[in-house]
């Protein structure tokens, strides 16, 4: 397939570093690119640049993610339906802070959840009809089990793992394929200050390769690094007994 020929990718919350590592991984590739964000203006660096460095058409769509409601006119307002979409919304917040405020909590269960599979369910019923399509959804290893370091976020990307493992499961003779990418650690403006292991965190360019592959080989869950998936298969087999006992 020439670059010419190469279906659109759309990626949504297009303003964090994965996203954007991830714009320019698949525009290097001659993909055309669709970037949705909320206050989308502030991509028109992004755009300009990925047209100047890779010679393919870009165009912003604003965003709302939490306004469900809106979603479908979202995806019919795109200049064409894409043959990849990459969901990279989600927020981390403060644990201490969101396991004591409700407000604060609700919005990091809708960030990570409500709205990513709002608009997951939209583009899937689109690229059903259409018979072809792959949505890669970008959840968390934090979601494998909840643990009180940050059960409040893990809970929410827990529920987008489920939902990413049924969505895979009913589209999966219609044409359409999903990936869920458990990425751990990864060093971006939202983890910044934070104390982590380089032997555990990813760079988002990393993030963004491990992405593109699993599209083209049609991988289902990804761990971006192999590692995570052995420490977060140590830690479901801990028994509730002893887990309760830990802090981690």
């Amino acid at each position: 397939m020439s670059g010419a020929e190469k279906g659109a990718v759309l990626i949504l919350g297009a303003a964090s570093d994965i996203a954007r590592a991830t714009a320019r991984a698949y525009a290097a590739h001659g993909h055309p690119i669709q970037l949705a964000a909320r206050n989308v203006d502030r991509l028109s660096a992004d755009k300009a640049d990925l047209e100047t460095r890779s010679a393919v058409t870009v165009t912003l769509h604003e965003l709302d993610a939490l306004d469900t409601a809106s979603h479908k006119g979202f995806v019919d307002g795109l200049p064409e339906l894409p043959h990849i979409a990459v969901s990279a919304i989600g927020v981390l917040g403060d644990q201490g802070d969101n396991a004591s405020d409700p407000d604060k909590a609700t919005a990091i269960f809708r960030a990570n959840f409500e709205g990513p599979a709002s608009l997951f369910l939209v583009l899937a019923n689109a690229m059903e009809a259409r018979g072809s399509g792959t949505l890669i959804g970008i959840s968390s290893v934090a979601g494998d089990r909840g643990r009180a370091s940050n059960y409040i976020y893990g809970s929410a990307k827990a529920g987008f793992t489920a939902y990413l493992s049924g969505l895979r499961n009913r589209l999966a003779k219609k044409g359409v394929h999903v990936v869920t990418v458990l990425p751990g650690f990864v060093a971006t403006a939202m983890t910044e200050g934070m104390d982590l292991n380089p032997r555990l965190t990813a760079q988002p360019e990393e993030v963004a390769q491990a992405i593109l592959n699993a599209g083209e080989k049609r991988r289902d869950v990804v761990y971006v690094r192999g590692i995570w998936r052995l420490i977060m298969a140590v830690i479901r087999s801990i028994p509730e007994g002893i887990f309760k006992k830990t802090s981690i």
